[in-house]
């Protein structure tokens, strides 16, 4: 345990001398600065009012940019310290494989995550100083399933990064795996599944399967209880997890998801060739 956070403070303290992860606190610090000199707290959009409706805007956005980060930014990790030689200085250290690779995963969610919980905070700030009404259990279950969101991308990437022989095919598997999920957001490709001929229970539950649209969905189900933007699908949902059901499962099955693919990358590093 001991050799795992001394990794991961490591790993952290490299990160925050990275270029990458500047502009990556600047993307989200510049998001939501630019939220709030836009006016939103003063606005009334589809009956979303004050730090309600920063949110809806700040996830939506969050949504895109957070796992693509956390791909590009990962997939590298073990792969490109294999091409740099790294591992046979790793290897003669006293430090287990076992606590390298959970440590640097564990650092490299802090380093990601920290500029996106910090945002959200800093819209908090912003809403106690103007005085509007803070929504602390919609910014609750935000702050849940945006940490849900970046572990599961976060296992996806090292399992990529254990797998590739090259930083340039683990960058190319991380694109592909975004735009594939980003495919199937609001059912784009389950359009044509459907007029095939897929039932629509078995559509949606494709769908619910993609953690991006389960984030999605359950971001849209704390403002809008009934989803009445999902039009007929919300019957399907509801009936079937019901708000607080879906809201649970919005946040276990990415964290199950980025588990499981760690725990795979995991077995095939200590399988794999290191040099």
């Amino acid at each position: 345990m001991k050799q795992l956070i001394q990794l991961a403070r490591a790993d952290i303290g490299e990160s925050l001398r990275a270029r990458w992860f500047l502009v990556y606190t600047l993307v989200f610090g510049g998001i939501m600065v630019g939220l709030f000199i836009s006016g939103l707290t003063e606005s009334r959009v589809m009956g979303f009012t004050g730090l309600s409706r920063i949110l809806v805007t700040y996830l939506q956005v969050t949504m895109a940019i957070l796992p693509i980060f956390m791909l590009i930014t990962t997939v590298r990790s073990v792969v490109g310290e294999r091409e740099a030689g790294v591992f046979e200085y790793i290897l003669a250290l006293p430090v287990s494989i076992g606590a390298w690779f959970w440590g640097k995963l564990m650092g490299r969610f802090v380093v990601v995550f920290l500029p996106v919980i910090g945002a959200l905070l800093l819209a908090v700030v912003w809403g106690l100083f103007k005085g509007v009404s803070i929504p602390w259990f919609q910014i609750s279950i935000y702050s849940g399933l945006l940490a849900s969101l970046a572990w599961c991308f976060l296992g996806i990437g090292m399992l990529v990064s254990t797998l590739s022989r090259s930083t340039d095919v683990a960058q190319g598997a991380a694109f592909m795996i975004w735009l594939v999920l980003l495919l199937f957001l609001d059912l784009i490709l389950l359009g044509v599944l459907i007029s095939d001929g897929l039932p629509a229970e078995m559509a949606i539950g494709i769908s619910l399967v993609n953690p991006l649209q389960s984030f999605r969905t359950a971001a849209m189900l704390l403002f809008d209880p009934q989803l009445v933007l999902l039009g007929p699908a919300a019957y399907v949902i509801l009936d079937n997890f019901g708000r607080n059901g879906y809201l649970a499962w919005a946040m276990i099955y990415p964290l199950f998801i980025g588990l499981l693919c760690a725990g795979a990358g995991f077995w095939g590093f200590k399988r794999g060739d290191y040099s």
